[in-house]
């Protein structure tokens, strides 16, 4: 299949899980990551009408966006460094990895500068996996609640990644935490916290991410096809 063939076939997937639990399939946005994805597939997915371009990195991201353009929103979800957050609050419509305080801080001095409020998920580590990032679950809400007042910033709602396994329904659990947490946090009614959006599920698990609640599923492999180590 190409790149189209597999937006469409995903796309339907999508609309299923949404209608399996009375959600439409509007309510879920497909965003393609195009980690080491070379150019011309990135524009296929375009073309394709995909809704959001997923980066890991900002040097790369910067690359394509300078050749790309701005024709769908560009997310950065990998790990965010202090150092390039001057250049991520120009590149990206939203970060889907705040995870520290000290990273929203110099969020807000970076997106005040640059004249724009950014919007922001907290990362959260549901799983407490020492070899990713995230904030653990249990200090979720604490950091919610000190990143709210940065007037530059707009928490839009949260994202993880949960463990990998063979088989889908075994991260079910992780993506329900999740959403169980992002019902705690709305029902505080923190002031200028907005819990829009769970970002959870890619490519092996995306459908039942979405059956609990995902509103952006992040696919690499299931759009792009097998990753290109040396692009």
């Amino acid at each position: 299949m190409d790149v189209a063939d597999n937006i469409r076939r995903i796309r339907e997937t999508m609309a299923e899980a949404a209608r399996r639990f009375g959600r439409p399939a509007s309510a879920v946005r497909l965003m393609a990551v195009t980690k080491t994805v070379d150019d011309d597939r990135i524009l296929t997915a375009i073309g394709a009408g995909v809704e959001i371009l997923g980066e890991n990195y900002v040097q790369e991201a910067k690359r394509k966006i300078d050749k790309m353009g701005n024709p769908c929103e560009w997310h950065m979800i990998g790990r965010l460094q202090t150092n390039k957050v001057k250049y991520a609050v120009r590149l990206f419509d939203m970060i889907h990895s705040l995870d520290r305080l000290d990273l929203a801080q110099e969020l807000d001095r970076r997106a005040r500068a640059a004249g724009r409020v950014m919007k922001v998920l907290i990362e959260v580590n549901v799983a407490g996996e020492e070899t990713k990032s995230g904030i653990p679950l249990a200090s979720a809400r604490d950091l919610v609640r000190a990143v709210a007042p940065l007037e530059n910033l707009s928490i839009q709602g949260l994202m993880t990644m949960p463990p990998w396994f063979d088989d889908p329904e075994e991260a079910r659990p992780f993506f329900r935490a999740l959403r169980e947490l992002r019902d705690r946090i709305t029902a505080e009614a923190i002031d200028r916290v907005e819990m829009r959006e769970l970002s959870m599920g890619m490519t092996g698990d995306y459908a039942v991410a979405i059956e609990e609640g995902a509103t952006i599923v992040r696919i690499g492999r299931g759009v792009f096809g097998e990753r290109t180590p040396n692009m």
